[in-house]
């Protein structure tokens, strides 16, 4: 939870990732999250398993619920409020549904194809004065700007109360379109003039006037005029006189934003708005796409997980695919919906009859995406992302997510190219290998040839295996040697510690219960976990311990208040702590990635880490708690072996090894248990926790080495060029 907050994830839904037992981000949750959190288009991969959807879910439902928040709150509202009283700018509540309005209320976007879009201002003149703004075309597709009433729709020039001119070339009233000036398109600025002292509408192409456009019926004479733009599928931007323009107005006109304030008037969409943003129910703010039923579902149920713990306002999701009745999920989008889960198909289904609205859509993830083009839906792909408007109704750009097994194939590549706005690559998909900064061995534990077991007075406590099986030194079986292991693990352990001086390490075990012996264990030999001059000082991290213990155990290693973390897997992934020297794997994981995870704690931001894992010599036996187990380990003492009815397996680490190693493909040196690390085969001095000391020693051998040959050769040479010298003299004599 703590390493969740410190990306910024909210505390309930950090709370919720608890229960689950995420106790730290994946690897791919810690570069995704603080990315798409900071808004930024996103392009991810990762291995299955590896906490892909909860990298893009956490961060989208973060953002969804602060903007239901905020709206909930009417904070946005507020920020609006206090623009429309102080300048010129396109009004977002007088706006078209598929209507997009940057922060700054000088451009707008609607990338509706088959439907016209428009917009007001949020001021307008009246009475008398002639006023002058520019609007230019920024993007492709059709427009149309001129002045509106606010009697008129939103749809310029198609009624009597409002007049326009298209890119087509065309100017419009009533539905009336006559040839009028000449075509525009994309960077031509449109000049609007508007006379209330002869009652006339006219305009400019980059500068040039084209003539009368309108006379202002009588009829009209008493209301007031917006400036006013319809797109369909385009983007223009507007100058209402507060920057300079691009081409002065004809003599008389001055900037709309200049008029005298008798002649102005707001616009009624503001002084009669409610003080918030309305929620169109069916208009969600973020949509998933899976390229299956089976992954829509399993995303589905993670964002129910996870949105446990928010409340107020609470996250509407909905799943939508085929083989479900459409009638209820149409009903649930009337009922209101924020998030979309769903297929390809059923999504086009329910868009393309209208019952969802892509609007307000904020965030559009593709999960799997190579899997979606390799379907054939990449022109859906396209069209959808051509209907979601790029800025959203509060000013936030669109962001797209797209997670995919091979990022770098030619058709991901393309499409990333097409649709997203300089995403970031989080490429986690490569094949595993070791950092040249970590250097690990291996330490054979072997009880046959190390019979100091045999005398320990004082030794970790055991895991309680064995308990029932007459283990001791006199009654060599599989399972004493199996005791012998644990017990040689614990010293090992320590004496890895101190040979190696060891002031900072994280350790890790395979059990829950491993680790609270191995903590007691350490505090036994240091003088209790309370004393402060303890040399084995540590705390403990692992799902049985509780949240706020966890988060305050993290942090107490961070900040270097113990000297090492006692943990099981559930920490081998997300931990990212500057400088950390070594690590000890007390036994070797039986899944070969989390080896790679595990010795990544270490050799970190170029520093030198060394990793030391301790392999048994002999099968050893250990708890396995399953589904069968009715308590999942809590007080459970069945110590047979699985396929008896029990909880316990055989443990073939040097099998692990074997796959860790062709996993890899290395050998990872051994040492001996007197943990010698042989510097020199590593390339100069090292110093653990640092940065690497280039001192070339290896390569100052061999100079020593050649040294007296050299020097050999250096001699003759000097004896031959003498020789030569004396018999040159001796013939010109």
């Amino acid at each position: 939870m703590a390493a969740f907050e410190e990306m910024a994830v909210l505390p309930e839904i950090g709370k919720a990732v608890e229960e689950m037992e995420w106790t730290l981000p994946t690897d791919v949750q810690a570069e995704a999250i603080p990315l798409i959190l900071g808004g930024g288009d996103v392009l991810m991969a990762a291995e299955t398993g590896s906490g892909k959807t909860g990298a893009f879910c956490l961060p989208i439902m973060q953002i969804v619920w602060e903007t239901l928040k905020d709206l909930e709150s009417g904070k946005t509202q507020k920020v609006v409020n206090t623009q429309v009283s102080a300048h010129w700018l396109l009004n977002l509540w007088d706006r078209g549904s598929a209507m997009a309005i940057t922060p700054d209320g000088l451009r707008c976007q609607s990338r509706e194809q088959k439907e016209w879009h428009g917009c007001r201002a949020n001021k307008g003149v009246h009475t008398s004065g002639k006023y002058y703004f520019e609007a230019t075309v920024t993007d492709e597709g059709l427009c149309r700007v001129g002045w509106s009433t606010p009697m008129a729709s939103l749809d310029l020039g198609t009624d009597k109360f409002s007049f326009g001119f298209g890119g087509t070339g065309k100017k419009s009233h009533n539905k009336q379109f006559d040839d009028y000036g000449e075509a525009f398109g994309m960077h031509d600025v449109i000049g609007c003039y508007l006379n209330l002292d002869d009652w006339n509408v006219s305009f400019s192409k980059n500068g040039k006037d084209l003539g009368q456009a309108f006379s202002i019926p009588s009829t009209l004479r008493k209301a007031a005029f917006f400036p006013a733009v319809v797109l369909k599928n385009a983007e223009m931007s507007f100058n209402f006189g507060a920057q300079p323009f691009k081409h002065d107005p004809v003599k008389g006109y001055i900037a709309v934003c200049q008029a005298p304030k008798n002649c102005v008037k707001n616009s009624e969409a503001v002084s009669n708005s409610s003080g918030q943003q309305k929620k169109i129910n069916n208009a969600p703010q973020a949509i998933i796409i899976e390229p299956s039923r089976e992954l829509a579902e399993q995303t589905y149920n993670q964002i129910i997980k996870f949105k446990k713990y928010l409340e107020s306002p609470n996250i509407q999701e909905l799943l939508v695919i085929g083989g479900v009745s459409i009638k209820e999920q149409i009903a649930a989008l009337s009922a209101g919906v924020d998030i979309i889960v769903g297929t390809p198909g059923r999504l086009e289904d329910l868009i393309t009859s209208g019952h969802l609205s892509l609007t307000h859509c904020r965030f559009f993830v593709l999960d799997e995406a190579d899997g979606l083009l390799k379907q054939g839906y990449s022109d859906l792909i396209d069209r959808l992302h051509k209907q979601i408007p790029k800025i959203t109704s509060d000013g936030k750009r669109l962001q797209m997510v797209v997670c995919s097994a091979t990022l770098h194939a030619f058709e991901v590549k393309k499409m990333a190219d097409r649709l997203m706005h300089f995403p970031t690559w989080v490429d986690l998909k490569g094949e595993d290998a070791v950092p040249e900064t970590v250097h690990h061995v291996v330490v054979k534990v072997d009880p046959q040839n190390d019979k100091s077991w045999h005398s320990l007075r004082q030794h970790m406590k055991t895991d309680g295996v064995h308990v029932n099986d007459n283990a001791r030194p006199n009654n060599l079986t599989s399972e004493t040697l199996s005791e012998a292991v644990k017990m040689l693990k614990g010293e090992y352990c320590v004496k890895a510690i101190d040979t190696l001086k060891m002031d900072r390490a994280i350790i890790f075990c395979r059990t829950k219960l491993d680790c609270d012996n191995l903590e007691k264990y350490f505090n036994q030999l240091g003088g209790g976990a309370n004393n402060p001059k303890n040399p084995y000082s540590c705390v403990c991290l692992h799902g049985d311990r509780k949240p706020p213990e966890r988060k305050a155990n993290l942090e107490k290693f961070k900040q270097q208040k113990a000297k090492f973390l006692i943990c099981t897997d559930v920490a081998a992934r997300g931990i990212d702590i500057g400088g950390l020297p070594f690590m000890i794997n007390v036994t070797l994981p039986d899944e070969k990635s989390n080896y790679v995870h595990r010795i990544g704690r270490v050799g970190r931001a170029e520093r030198m880490g060394l990793a030391v894992s301790l392999v048994s010599t002999v099968p050893e036996k250990v708890w396995f708690h399953g589904e069968w187990c009715p308590s999942r380990g809590r007080n459970c003492w069945n110590t047979n072996i699985t396929d008896q009815g029990g909880c316990c397996v055989w443990y073939n680490e040097p099998r692990y090894l074997a796959e860790i190693e062709d996993h890899l493909n290395v050998t990872i040196q051994q040492v001996s248990p007197n943990f010698e690390i042989p510097v020199d085969e590593f390339d100069g001095k090292v110093v653990y926790g640092q940065k690497r000391q280039n001192t070339g020693s290896t390569y100052k051998t061999h100079v020593d080495q050649m040294t007296p040959v050299v020097k050999q050769l250096s001699d003759l040479e000097s004896k031959v060029q003498l020789a030569y010298l004396k018999r040159h003299i001796a013939k010109t004599v």
